[in-house]
């Protein structure tokens, strides 16, 4: 197991009031619990990459919805111009 600064900080602070064996234990323990929370909190953090992806979905999110409102818009425009006529043509005969 290697020891960081903080890590021998804390080793040397408990080794005074513990001892040596309890100490490492304990440095032991509360470093693989910091890692699995950590990996365990790493899972959901939103890095840069999710954010511009999110934003490119969104993006492309717009576009088709702006498509198909077009699509709407024309096809009910379409049918009012159609109905409209359907209504002259029967009462003009």
């Amino acid at each position: 197991m290697s020891l960081n600064i903080t890590d021998i900080q804390l080793f040397n602070t408990l080794k005074k009031k513990l001892g040596e064996k309890e100490a490492q234990e304990l440095v032991s323990f509360v470093k693989s619990e910091v890692e699995s929370e950590f990996n365990l909190k790493k899972e959901i953090l939103a890095t840069k990459d999710d954010i511009a992806n999110v934003k490119i979905e969104l993006a492309n999110n717009k576009s088709e919805i702006i498509k198909w409102m077009f699509v709407f818009v024309f096809t009910s425009t379409l049918t009012t111009i159609g109905a409209i006529l359907a209504i002259i043509r029967f009462f003009m005969k």
